[in-house]
């Protein structure tokens, strides 16, 4: 996108007015990449933050200015290392869509302010990604124990508030089913969030799960430049049809805006929100007294680390969490020392008991 002028008048603001036409044009060049909505406006505001922090435009910008910016992000604000990254692949991309001269920016900015914006991220002050994983070391699943009580005390707050007469007791159900729901298929938290009823059907192979034998998540995590990823998730435990069945039979109906097709309605939208699903999982994992190493996410690496741990073939738990990749779901193992114990016991044995019979057969 280039500037234009309408009758050849002069800009009023030339600096904001070209950063703007700017932002404009790289806006467009991320559409024709196909990009998301949520990325493109995550990225402008990255931008916009950094333009503010430097009190300079485009035209003006200096490596030296990234890296005192990135100093004050690590330093007072303590943002993670992936975050940092994302940032500079930001400001990166940006850099390299006001220099392309396919673009005239450079031209246009040389023109009125005799100067012209450069590339500010280089190799040397950019930080290196070298492991696949990057997550905060303290995140883990839960233990069986530890998710037992979780969903225990979640079914006690809704009795206890149901038995003092207070509102309240319906999402506090909703919440508990949402949290086991998210387990029980190993789901992402907007995975979970964004789920329908009718994502839900019958398993020829699973005939006992009636109508839940089968999970279709239509939401699920997008390739850059993609649309969400489906994928189907086979039910394993048999309590979550029954959970299910009794939540969309007795209960979500009692939702005013349950007509809306939405599997977890709220009283007045017609999804739970993001910060309601936060607000309720910190207050019950702090209630528990649990470490926060467990998030949302935490869910999904139980289901993972519990499966796992039970005998299934990690190949179907590859498909039934949607990952790409064989390594990406050994990163969300997380499995007990004792399972490791037994695992080794195991083996130990077996090989013991295969050289006692071999020393017996006659010679």
């Amino acid at each position: 996108m280039s500037l234009h002028l309408v009758g050849g008048l002069p800009l009023l603001r030339p600096e904001e007015q070209v950063f703007t036409a700017m932002l404009d044009g790289w806006r467009n060049q991320q559409l024709a990449r196909n990009l998301a909505f949520s990325t493109i406006e995550g990225r402008e505001k990255a931008v916009r933050a950094f333009t503010r922090h430097a009190d300079a435009f485009p035209r003006d910008w200096s490596p030296q200015m990234v890296d005192e910016w990135m100093g004050d992000l690590r330093s007072v604000r303590n943002l993670r290392r992936s975050t940092l990254r994302s940032y500079q692949v930001t400001i990166r991309s940006f850099c390299d869509f006001v220099t392309d001269p396919a673009y005239g920016w450079s031209a246009t900015c040389q023109e009125r302010f005799g100067t012209h914006p450069v590339q500010v991220i280089h190799e040397w002050n950019a930080a290196v990604h070298v492991q696949e994983a990057e997550a905060d070391p303290a995140k883990r699943a839960f233990t069986r124990d530890e998710l037992q009580a979780f969903f225990d005390h979640a079914d006690e707050q809704v009795g206890r508030v149901r038995g003092r007469g207070r509102k309240g007791w319906l999402p506090a159900f909703r919440d508990a089913m949402l949290f086991k729901t998210a387990y029980a298929f190993g789901l992402r938290r907007n995975e979970v969030r964004m789920l329908d009823v009718v994502d839900f059907g019958r398993n020829p192979r699973g005939q006992e799960f009636g109508d839940y034998g089968v999970l279709y998540v239509r939401h699920g995590k997008a390739k850059k430049g993609s649309p969400p990823k489906r994928r189907s998730v086979l039910t394993v435990f048999d309590w979550s049809a029954e959970i299910l069945q009794q939540w969309n039979e007795e209960v979500r109906p009692l939702f005013p805006t349950a007509t809306s097709g939405g599997l977890w309605p709220s009283e007045r939208s017609t999804r739970v929100g993001f910060t309601q699903m936060n607000t309720r999982f910190g207050a019950y994992r702090d209630g528990l007294g649990l470490d926060r190493g467990l998030d949302f996410h935490s869910f999904r690496r139980s289901y993972v680390t519990h499966l796992i741990e039970d005998g299934w073939d990690a190949r179907f738990l590859q498909e039934q969490v949607g990952h790409e990749h064989a390594s990406t779901t050994s990163i969300y193992t997380c499995v007990s020392s004792d399972f490791r114990t037994r695992t080794l016991r195991r083996a130990l044995d077996t090989t013991v008991t295969a050289a006692l019979q071999l020393e017996r057969k006659p010679q």
